[in-house]
């Protein structure tokens, strides 16, 4: 017997340094998983005071005394389960973090490319020269209503220019008057100044969409279409906004790019229908039935 107990004691001597070396690697694992969940936490709850998701499980009750001779595993048991609950807990709020990021940047790329498509088909210029398009009528462009000018000047070779002190509706008048006289380069010119010279006058906006005009009177829509387009994106809140965009899309249907006219006139009954008018209203149906917009 006495042979037995000593035999036993040297047994438990001689475990106990294994237990403790065992123990050892499972809890370096427990703090570098607990370092790494407060890590993870601060990135994703920035400024918790603290805040910190504990295990999905409770500590181990103490084990009943073992029988003689069979090292007790209670505190490996704990650690290993404590590693097990961290491990899981790390790889899903990681995985959670990486999905987020991902739809971050799906998004971003999604809105630059399609900044990057309008830009290039609204105004970028096309490399070919303009085809006239083929089958159906062509949009009807409807005179919208010009302050009237001196008729009888606007007629003759010399158009005259306005002096009343405002230069901003001197300079806008002239150019109408050009305009009205078929005379289209110089009407872009006198316009061009105009917008250059008061960007805060509300003739900025009218002088802007009559350079477009007189580009698409002059058989140049492409040109047209970059003046439209220019008129809406730098003076969205101007009188002449709308019939930018109603000509824009008149420029681009003779550009062969009915498509794009449908967008167009989507954009501009969603952002200004309910203050066109009722005749806007109607040669907006009429030129979507041309464009054969769905």
């Amino acid at each position: 017997m006495t042979r037995y107990l000593l035999g036993a004691a040297v047994a438990l001597t001689l475990a106990s340094p294994a237990l403790a070396q065992r123990d050892a690697p499972v809890g370096a694992r427990v703090d570098k998983l607990e370092s790494e969940m407060r890590a993870v936490q601060r990135k994703v709850f920035p400024g918790g005071a603290g805040m910190m998701v504990e295990p999905q499980i409770a500590p181990s009750a103490p084990n009943p005394v073992e029988a003689a001779g069979v090292p007790a595993s209670g505190a490996i048991t704990d650690l290993s389960a404590r590693v097990t609950s961290l491990e899981q807990q790390l790889a899903s709020m990681t995985g959670q973090i990486e999905q987020g990021q991902y739809r971050l940047r799906q998004l971003e790329d999604q809105f630059a490319e399609y900044r990057k498509a309008t830009d290039a088909k609204l105004a970028a210029p096309p490399a070919a020269t303009p085809v006239q398009p083929v089958g159906g009528p062509d949009v009807t462009v409807p005179e919208a209503p010009e302050p009237a000018g001196d008729k009888s000047a606007a007629n003759s070779a010399n158009v005259t220019r306005p002096s009343t002190g405002d230069g901003a509706e001197d300079g806008y008048l002239y150019g109408f008057r050009l305009w009205e006289a078929k005379r289209y380069g110089d009407a872009v010119t006198a316009l061009k100044k105009v917008v250059a010279d008061y960007p805060k006058s509300r003739r900025a906006s009218y002088a802007q969409n009559l350079i477009g005009r007189a580009y698409l009177d002059d058989g140049k829509p492409s040109l047209a279409s970059i003046a439209f387009y220019d008129n809406y994106k730098k003076f969205p809140d101007g009188e002449r906004a709308p019939d930018s965009l109603y000509y824009l899309g008149s420029a681009l249907v003779k550009l062969d790019k009915a498509a794009d006219a449908c967008k167009v006139y989507g954009e501009l009954v969603d952002v200004y229908g309910a203050t066109i008018s009722a005749k806007m209203k109607a040669d907006v149906a009429k030129a979507r039935v041309a464009a054969k917009c769905k």
